[in-house]
């Protein structure tokens, strides 16, 4: 039953995550919003909901505070786990598109499988770098549509693409100890809450010329609508680890560029090149493959 709940959860999450995306992207294509502002407004009002939500349920919110150990971990992860994965994200979507982001952002086990290999002094397993080869491989159809001379992507692009793969990775590794203790929403409430107020305070968001748009009350609905779902889809990720395991989400989450390419497609009118939806299966079948293959060394060993 855990094992469904899981599985319902990360599916659920992934479809919500791949849906902010072409959202996000119609507003700052029609809106001159900034990506600071929309950023500050989603994470400070998603943080606040959060928490006065545990509140109500009777949660005790402040005792993370006490213990120096915690609050620093917490700070952490608010800043580049929370704050990484969201900015960058929205950062790639503004250079590229929604479909291109999401994608990027399973470059994610290239930097798991680095991070291990550091952190244990040895190179990675053969199936490990035929999975990390074939994955860059698929980016690299996914860039160019096969043409060497060809680069369909800014280098601003790439780059955010790379930063969204390297702080999701964060964002997956990193809190684990985190939820254990004080569970995922106590840390989600706190981590949107920390990030919205460093991003605000960094970008002076009280100067902001943005606030007269909030009076567009169909821009205020996108933003509540991308407030909420993405919320949800943080929570439910999230949530999802403590029922499968990280091998079963990092497939499953699969769903978030599927989803994102049927939204941009029905609604957006995009369309990868024939190359480029190649270089795209590509990265999803070559993730999944790393992804089962790790797990079948784990219960050889």
């Amino acid at each position: 039953m855990n094992r469904a709940k899981g599985i319902i959860f990360i599916i659920t999450g992934a479809m919500l995550w791949g849906a902010t995306g072409p959202l996000i992207e119609w507003i700052l294509s029609n809106y001159t919003i900034s990506i600071s502002f929309m950023l500050t407004i989603r994470l400070l009002v998603a943080g606040v909901g959060l928490l006065a939500f545990l509140k109500l349920t009777g949660t005790q919110l402040t005792p993370i505070w006490r213990q120096s150990y915690w609050f620093k971990r917490l700070i952490i992860f608010a800043l580049l786990g929370m704050l990484g994965v969201q900015y960058s994200f929205v950062a790639a979507i503004e250079a590229s598109n929604a479909v291109v982001a999401t994608l990027l952002q399973f470059l994610a086990p290239i930097f798991v499988v680095i991070f291990v290999s550091l952190s244990i002094k040895k190179w990675p397993p053969r199936y490990q770098v035929f999975g990390i080869i074939g994955t860059l491989f698929g980016l690299f159809l996914l860039l160019t549509n096969g043409s060497f001379t060809n680069l369909l992507l800014s280098p601003v692009a790439l780059a955010w693409g790379i930063a969204v793969g390297f702080s999701f990775a964060f964002y997956t590794l990193y809190p684990g100890s985190l939820m254990k203790e004080w569970g995922v929403l106590l840390v989600v409430g706190w981590s949107m809450l920390i990030g919205g107020v460093v991003l605000g305070s960094v970008s002076r968001i009280w100067q902001s010329d943005d606030w007269k748009l909030l009076l567009d009350w169909k821009l205020s609905m996108l933003i509540l609508t991308v407030i909420i779902i993405g919320t949800l889809a943080f929570v439910l990720f999230l949530s999802s680890m403590k029922y499968i395991s990280a091998i079963e989400t990092s497939i499953l989450s699969s769903m978030e560029p599927l989803t994102a390419m049927v939204i941009s497609v029905i609604w957006l009118q995009q369309v990868l090149e024939n190359l480029q939806f190649v270089g795209a299966l590509v990265m999803l079948v070559c993730v999944t493959w790393l992804s089962l293959a790790g797990n079948t060394k784990k219960k050889e060993v």
